[in-house]
């Protein structure tokens, strides 16, 4: 049985867990090239004031490491961080990591993948695994004036670890899960913080609990007590949470219920709570779990500005209504570019069609992991991959065991190059559409789940269906051949 080659970009929560399950395969051949210095991927770029995972701790790990050393039931930031350092370490993931390797191309070239750094270091391939992740290219506000502001200004993806917002004016804008992580954090250190919102968003408490010593120690004596804690979070999140925003009635109806009780015994004042409540359906937008932020936007020193935004200038912003706010600080909460995927590579599949070529009309995706005419190639967590709330870990772990199968059969000689036939494709992509219908991702909002022409491309289905279905590789819809004489 022959050993492949493999490139994966990205050592983040995906590419972490692909070296492992490869190596678990038998295959050694890994190379992991990381653009940083660290790995850790979201965890590593997102630093501020109180960054935590709206997905419970312990649903929130690979399935084969259970982690009893959590503080909270949604864990921080810093301590995801440590958590995927801990692991890499564990299972010896860095051995298979260059960093501060930077992909400039990848190009698929005489049956192999050729792949070039900005460094000037190449690599070769038999196969290249995308474990970019989606949320990592910023995304900035296009407003009059931005660069002339003469105060601080950072997005929160490049967060100012150095000022002391006591006292400072801070500007805020964006208002999604972010914005609502940090903001208590900025209101609760005394600064005087505008929040500039464009859209409210609906907001649900799961309630809070940290975790004590006494509680950690009984978890490493009985790991039973984190598997039973991961079992009712993703029974809560499979069968309430993702058939709510996939269709299910009386899911949706529920979650409905439990968003607006929430913002209606929150929100004392009913004209604050008029300028907070969304006009679309609850599920359009990601569902913001948070505990902390209709407690903070009522505290005298925050204040919630409703008004366009007309410019930046360099005192601060002037709205539509001519108001100038002066600011210390603008904090852009705006968000990343969920669909550069493994872009800005230049990436030339077969025939040098480049990728932007290939999605010029539309981001085309096979099962969330296979582009047409790009050989060879995953993209993990790519289009059509379930969000609806649910752990990306679980979504990865789907995905790498259907990557194991093709590379399996790889190695037993059954083919040397897969790609995904076109019409497997559209079909994929009319059956996605029609599915789209009944979700309330359509439910009069604009949202990063949308791409340009205004279709989600999320999985309109429900989990244990999309678990089903990526269970086997369906043959018929990929074209297998042989391109090398000496395999």
């Amino acid at each position: 049985m022959r050993s492949p080659e493999i490139l994966i970009v990205g050592a983040g929560m995906t590419g972490i867990l692909l070296t492992i399950k490869l190596r678990e395969a038998g295959i050694n051949n890994i190379t992991v090239l990381e653009k940083a210095e660290k790995v850790g991927g979201t965890w590593r770029e997102n630093r501020y004031p109180g960054v935590a995972c709206d997905v419970p701790a312990h649903m929130y790990t690979y399935s084969f490491e259970h982690n009893p050393e959590w503080s909270d039931f949604f864990a921080k930031g810093a301590e995801i961080q440590q958590y995927f350092e801990k692991v890499a370490d564990k299972y010896k993931v860095y051995e298979h990591i260059k960093f501060q390797q930077e992909v400039s191309q990848a190009e698929r070239k005489n049956g192999r993948w050729q792949v070039s750094c900005k460094s000037g270091e190449r690599y070769e391939a038999d196969f290249l695994i995308h474990a970019t992740g989606i949320l990592h290219h910023i995304s900035l506000p296009d407003i009059a004036g931005i660069n002339s502001f003469k105060g601080e200004m950072f997005h929160t993806a490049r967060w100012n670890q150095d000022i002391d917002f006591k006292g400072k004016r801070v500007g805020v804008i964006g208002t999604g899960s972010t914005a609502a992580q940090f903001i208590p954090e900025l209101v609760n250190a005394g600064a005087e913080v505008s929040i500039f919102q464009r859209t409210p968003q609906w907001l649900l408490s799961l309630g809070s609990k940290q975790y004590s010593e006494a509680d950690k120690a009984k978890m490493r004596r009985n790991p039973k007590i984190i598997q039973r804690i991961r079992k009712q979070a993703e029974l809560g999140l499979e069968h309430i949470f993702t058939k709510a925003v996939t269709g299910q009635k009386l899911q949706g109806a529920l979650l409905s219920w439990a968003c607006k009780r929430y913002l209606r015994k929150s929100i004392k004042d009913p004209l604050l709570r008029e300028k907070l409540t969304p006009d679309y359906k609850v599920g359009c937008k990601r569902v913001i779990i948070n505990n902390t932020f209709y407690e903070a936007i009522q505290k005298p020193n925050a204040k919630l500005v409703c008004e366009g935004i007309e410019n930046i200038n360099e005192g601060g912003i002037k709205t539509k209504d001519g108001q100038q706010h002066d600011l210390d600080v603008i904090v852009l909460s705006t968000g990343f570019k969920p669909f550069n995927f493994m872009r800005p590579m230049e990436l030339l599949g077969q025939d040098g069609l480049h990728i932007d070529s290939a999605w010029k009309d539309k981001i085309n995706c096979y099962r969330s992991l296979l582009v047409p005419k790009f050989p060879n190639m995953f993209l993990m967590l790519g289009p059509y991959t379930p969000i609806g709330n649910f752990s990306v870990i679980a979504m990865s772990e789907v995905q790498t065991n259907y990557i194991l199968k093709l590379v399996k059969d790889w190695q037993e000689e059954k083919f040397d190059e897969f790609d995904v036939k076109k019409s497997a494709v559209d079909l994929f992509n009319q059956r996605m559409k029609a599915g789209m219908k009944k979700t309330t991702w359509v439910g009069g909002c604009q949202s990063w789940y949308q791409d340009a022409d205004g279709d989600p491309i999320l999985w309109p289905f429900t989990w244990k269906q999309w678990c089903e279905e990526m269970a086997q590789i369906d043959y018929k819809d990929l074209s297998l051949s042989r391109v090398n004489s000496n395999g």
